[in-house]
């Protein structure tokens, strides 16, 4: 084997190794996202506001697009501070239990930016309430992933 054909393995080799370790990475970093949305679901149903709040980095916001049943326009409904939501968690009686199924995770990263798209379902006391898709920013911080915005989708028809 030549000198240079030899160059071109160790290249080569030398590539394909440091895209298998980039892949590693990208695939442990898509496990520790998912985590902090599973904690964020897992939250809620366990009516369990400190791990609700945990998922979420200062500031974070949400929101909801909707179609008005009446005008049959669309809507962007500003849900302000995610502080809200986490009160909505503590005022929650007892009884009633919030369970959003997500069906899959399609995740994006690059570098401490990553975005994640659920379809869902929520049940509302055992029933289908309604469902949609979520759309998740989160920000890996010096505490790690956490989530910064979410988006999402709402409708009571057409839920699979």
């Amino acid at each position: 084997m030549t000198y240079i054909a030899k160059s071109v393995w160790a290249v080569l080799l030398s590539v394909t190794m440091a895209a298998a370790v980039q892949a590693q990475d990208i695939k442990n970093e898509s496990k520790k996202v998912k985590a902090v949305i599973k904690q964020l679901f897992d939250g809620m149903r366990q009516g369990n506001p400190d791990m609700v709040a945990g998922a979420f980095y200062e500031n974070a916001t949400l929101q909801t697009t909707f179609t008005h049943r009446k005008t049959g326009k669309s809507v962007l409904h500003n849900g302000g501070a995610y502080t809200k939501f986490v009160e909505s968690i503590k005022k929650k009686k007892p009884e009633d239990t919030y369970d959003e199924r997500i069906s899959k995770y399609v995740v994006q990263i690059d570098d401490n930016l990553a975005s994640v798209w659920t379809p869902y379902q929520f049940y509302l006391n055992g029933k289908l309430s309604h469902c949609g898709v979520n759309n998740f920013q989160l920000f890996k911080s010096e505490k790690g992933w956490k989530i910064i915005s979410i988006i999402d989708t709402r409708r009571r028809k057409k839920c699979k």
